[in-house]
Formats: C-alpha cells, structure tokens, sequence
C-alpha cells in the first residue's frame, strides 16, 4: 500500500507562516495531529493502547546551542507515550571526523545538559520529519 503525504496550498502556507513567525516548536505543535495521522497512513499503522503514536519536536542540544529543529513521531505503549513532550537530539564529534546524533523522546521540551537526558522508557523513534523551508 503506497501512502502520500499531502498537504493542501493553504496548509502548506500556514506550515511556512507558523515556521516564520513562532519557529519549529509552534509549528509542530499546532500540525501535530495532522503531520501523525500522514505517518501512520504511510506506514498503515493503526494506533492501539499497546502501540501508540504522536509527533513532538526535536531538541537538538549541542555545544552552546539548544534548537527546536523538526519533529519526530515516537510510539509505544499509550501509557508511555502520553509522557513524551519532545526528542532529545544531543550530538557530539567522534574521533574529530566524526558527527554522531542521538534521538531520545522525553517528558520535557525543558532539556539543557545532555549528560543529564533521562529517556521515557519503552518509547522510540519511529519517523523523522524533514521540513523545507
């Protein structure tokens, strides 16, 4: 079963304008429902209490900077989910040539040192969101 994600002119512009205006972290919170609903129909995944879906916004957290900069969709138990607020994303070199990234959902868009991201447990990512500006 192909899914196509598709957004209307208007939403489309609306994504942009709330981007411009409020930033990422607005704007995924105000498509959030839509922006899930589109995944789940890409991947054919009907939520349960057992399996359970919502997006959120990254948090990229690196040295100096602390950024809303997309949105993931994270799923689990409805239980667990339900505590999810964003994705931590702390990121770090390796071996100088390397960058690596983590994604970690947690119950807190609040999120300032990485070495102390507590993670929400029986939660993963399960898609990433790719905005264009």
């Amino acid at each position: 079963m192909a899914a196509v994600l598709l957004l209307s002119a208007g939403a489309q512009g609306q994504v942009r304008q709330i981007i411009k205006i409020l930033g990422v972290g607005a704007a995924v919170k105000q498509f959030a429902p839509e922006i899930n609903r589109a995944f789940n129909g890409l991947t054919g995944h009907k939520d349960t209490n057992a399996r359970y879906s919502k997006v959120v916004p990254i948090i990229s957290i690196g040295i100096n900077t602390r950024d809303a900069i997309g949105a993931a969709q994270v799923m689990g138990t409805k239980t667990q989910v339900d505590k999810v607020q964003a994705v931590a994303s702390p990121e770090a070199e390796f071996l100088g040539e390397v960058r690596i990234r983590a994604l970690i959902p947690v119950d807190s868009v609040n999120i300032t040192n990485p070495k102390e991201i507590q993670g929400v447990p029986g939660v993963g990512v399960s898609g990433i969101v790719d905005l264009k500006l």
